[in-house]
């Protein structure tokens, strides 16, 4: 008899009786929370994320330290209506999405597909939204320090949020075909906790940026 190549499988004459088995087939295809990859993958974007929003508060800040006038003159403050508009539109997103990932953990087809339209639609009007915000900023981005300090923090945001609007859109086409499947409700889930991120991360930006000016 030729001897096995190690990629050959081992006959059942010639297995060991002390080979043990386990069965998988009892285990969940779909799981929730820290027990998922796609969780961990979500929280680590996160995490780099929330560090460049930071590194740009960062500068924010020590421009403000070594300046005598904040905004500078002739600099005016930035308006406060867009801005707080759109703060109130993230927040508001955050109930559409919060119902999408309890419907998600229900395996709800129908409830998934509804609140995925409302929450893409929000999150779309605050990307409008936000091209009135870096209006309001009342300052180019070449002006000064001032200005390239507020429309670093602005900016990038705004690419997390437009990132956050076509994975959203992505997310919900799918959900609208026949190829959805179970692991796309844990993706809703990592979705929702996405999109809390980005709305206490603009809360904050918006207290540093357009009230700051006010108080700083």
């Amino acid at each position: 008899m030729s001897p096995l190549s190690p990629l050959s499988p081992v006959p059942p004459d010639r297995r060991s009786p002390d080979r043990l088995t386990i069965d998988v087939s009892v285990l969940p295809d779909t799981v929730f929370g820290h027990r998922g990859l796609v969780w961990w993958g979500t929280v680590g974007f996160m995490a780099i994320e929330g560090t460049t929003l930071a590194i740009a508060a960062a500068a924010y800040l020590y421009l403000r330290t070594n300046a005598a006038e904040w905004p500078p003159r002739p600099t005016a403050n930035p308006d406060l209506l867009i801005p707080t508009i759109t703060l109130a539109v993230l927040l508001l997103k955050l109930i559409p999405y919060g119902l999408a990932e309890r419907a998600a953990k229900r395996f709800d087809l129908a409830g998934v597909r509804r609140w995925l339209v409302i929450g893409s639609a929000v999150g779309l009007l605050a990307l409008v939204l936000r091209w009135f915000d870096l209006q309001a900023l009342n300052v180019r981005w070449d002006t000064n320090a001032y200005g390239s300090g507020v429309w670093l923090a602005l900016v990038a945001h705004t690419s997390l949020m437009a990132t956050d609007v076509l994975e959203s859109a992505v997310l919900t086409a799918i959900f609208f075909t026949d190829r959805v499947q179970p692991r796309h409700f844990s993706d809703v889930e990592d979705t929702a906790i996405y999109e809390r991120f980005l709305s206490v991360a603009w809360l904050l930006l918006y207290l540093l940026v357009f009230l700051g000016p006010r108080v700083l």
